[in-house]
């Protein structure tokens, strides 16, 4: 059949749904591949790169439509797009069918097929078509370089000659896959990371990336997220209190704010208030990617970039996966092309819609003749469910002060218990053994004392680094051994040449290691 990949006519969209590289492999299931002349363009995609692939150019929209069996997309058709439809045509795109039920009736009147990618059902198997995760992902990225461009200073900390530049503070509101992806981004910019989500099972997940999970003193937020596919579900009003009132807390801190709180089929909720912002200082930034649904924040307006009286910069832009269009492109052009590879099981180029699919049926809103939109709830459940994860109670200042007491008092008993039992061992061989032998063994045994405080007491992130140093303490062991072998005593010469063989095998293992971590980081 005949994939057809129309130019966006949206204004401001700068995605194409077919790229290609994605055309290249839609030929390998036996498809023929057309696209309308320009349509990739502003995401870096030239005519003549498609047509180097085999893929035929053609004029315009209508000449695509005439020729295509199956069109692709990324915005929802505008209504003449969907009334130029044919019978039996298939149109694969988002399509947000809550929120369209017209262009639902007009897509069922003509008699096509209408594949909505926002629908597909979040199951494990159809992660490889999850395009709402895919632009999610690009938007979470997107939305922290756009606020430290808006915010006008460093989001890492520095120490520098003209004196303390302190990290930016950063609030991530959802921690879904656009939050999860702002949390990476913001940590890796060197950014004081802190994340609220009402799904408690994300905790782990949020402080595995370095950031702070925020939780709230309220038992609501032990529910989990596998009912409502891994989306937020709707709060109670006493939850709702809760929640705001810890952001009036941590508003007057933070300098960036981040938001990407979504309910499906409802307006975004307002979650970041103007008594919020307000309290925030001049020249902080918030950044809402729900701006398209209503946003988040009070002060949003779609499209825009405003600044409220006190000085904070609120970004309301709806069009940030747009922003980004050459990846937002690939992601999402591979997206449509795993979803053709299910519709063409034989690899036939022939499209078989088997409506006993999970994914294709989530998917479809329109089909034969018929509206199928909202689609039963899949066989397979979207997350298993995980028993929630016990609040973690944040300590006092002085029972952390007790805590560190403790620690350090047993760390205290547990040396003095080794200095003890070492001391008794060194005494006993002192008993028995000749004093030329004794002289060594208590080099030997200091050296293993000062050997283990010294590696063991280093952080876990470190030990790399580290490889230098104990090749030095090697090389330190090999000629002190090296002085030794030629000792008159058996003793002395078999321990030293076991000191040669096995410093030898830290040195040369080491370079060996060394040298293959760098390599990773070598441009091929």
């Amino acid at each position: 059949m005949k994939i057809g990949a129309l130019t966006e006519v949206f204004p401001g969209e700068n995605r194409v749904a077919m790229t290609p590289d994605s055309a290249v492999q839609l030929v390998k299931l036996g498809h023929v591949c057309v696209v309308q002349a320009g349509a990739g363009a502003k995401a870096g995609f030239s005519d003549a790169a498609y047509a180097a692939v085999g893929v035929e150019v053609l004029a315009d929209a209508a000449a695509v439509v005439a020729a295509a069996d199956v069109l692709v997309k990324v915005r929802g058709p505008e209504k003449a797009e969907a009334e130029a439809l044919r019978e039996g045509q298939t149109l694969i795109s988002f399509f947000w069918p809550a929120q369209n039920p017209d262009l639902l009736e007009t897509v069922k009147s003509r008699g096509a097929t209408a594949i909505a990618m926002d629908m597909v059902p979040r199951i494990s198997r159809a992660q490889k078509m999850d395009a709402l995760s895919s632009m999610a992902n690009i938007a979470g990225y997107r939305s922290v370089i756009e606020a430290a461009n808006n915010f006008g200073r460093f989001l890492t900390g520095q120490v520098t000659a003209a004196g303390k530049v302190p990290p930016a503070k950063v609030l991530i509101v959802g921690a879904g896959v656009a939050g999860l992806a702002a949390t990476g981004t913001a940590v890796s910019l060197g950014a004081i990371v802190h994340a609220f989500d009402v799904r408690p099972e994300v905790a782990e997940q949020i402080e595995s990336m370095g950031a702070n999970f925020v939780f709230l003193d309220f038992a609501e937020q032990a529910q989990d997220g596998a009912a409502t596919g891994g989306y937020a579900a709707p709060s109670s009003p006493e939850f709702r209190e809760a929640q705001l009132k810890k952001f009036r807390e941590l508003a007057p801190e933070m300098d960036i704010v981040i938001t990407t709180a979504l309910i499906p089929g409802r307006p975004a909720p307002k979650l970041w208030l103007e008594d919020m912002v307000a309290a925030m200082k001049p020249g902080s930034v918030v950044v809402d990617l729900a701006a398209e649904r209503g946003g988040n924040c009070d002060l949003t307006v779609p499209d825009q970039k405003v600044v409220s009286p006190n000085g904070v910069k609120i970004v309301g832009y709806t069009d940030f996966p747009s922003r980004m269009a050459t990846q937002a492109s690939t992601l999402y052009s591979t997206n449509i092309r795993h979803m053709l590879t299910d519709l063409t099981p034989k690899k036939d180029g022939v499209i078989f819609h088997n409506m006993e699919d999970d994914v294709i049926r989530g998917a479809t809103v329109a089909h034969q003749g018929a509206v199928t939109y909202p689609p039963p709830p899949p066989k397979v459940a979207a997350i298993a469910a995980q028993k929630p994860k016990e609040k973690v109670k944040e300590l006092t200042a002085e029972e952390k002060r007790a805590q560190e007491t403790a620690a350090f008092k047993a760390q205290t008993r547990n040396q003095v218990a080794m200095l003890v039992i070492g001391g008794g061992l060194i005494l006993l061989a002192g008993l028995f053994a000749p004093a030329s032998f004794m002289s060594h063994f208590i080099v030997f045994v200091l050296s293993v004392y000062v050997g283990v405080q010294v590696i063991w007491n280093v952080s876990h992130s470190l030990h790399t680094p580290l490889m230098a140093v104990t090749n030095a303490i090697s090389s330190i062991i090999i000629l002190g051994a090296l002085m030794q072998i030629g000792s008159g005593s058996w003793l002395v010469v078999v321990l030293a040449a076991l000191s040669v063989f096995m410093a030898g095998i830290n040195i040369f293992g080491g370079f060996m290691v060394t040298r293959r971590m760098l390599a990773m980081f070598q441009k091929s």
